[in-house]
């Protein structure tokens, strides 16, 4: 799965339309588009930030377990 749907899936997993995904993690709305457009390529380590914070603050649960 690309990163961009990845982002989607994880947006969608919490809850969130755009605005609100961007607002919580402080990123520019048109950056979140751009990514789930697969327009722009966001690294993979950021990825993995966004998905431990939204598994922190109990937004999603782990995909551990």
């Amino acid at each position: 799965m690309s990163r961009g749907k990845e982002v989607k899936k994880l947006r969608e997993k919490m809850g969130m339309n755009r605005r609100e995904f961007s607002d919580y993690y402080g990123i520019p709305y048109r950056t979140v588009q751009d990514w789930e457009a697969e327009k722009r390529e966001l690294p993979d380590y950021l990825l993995r930030l966004l998905k431990y914070r939204a598994e922190i603050e109990r937004h999603i649960k782990s995909e551990d377990n």
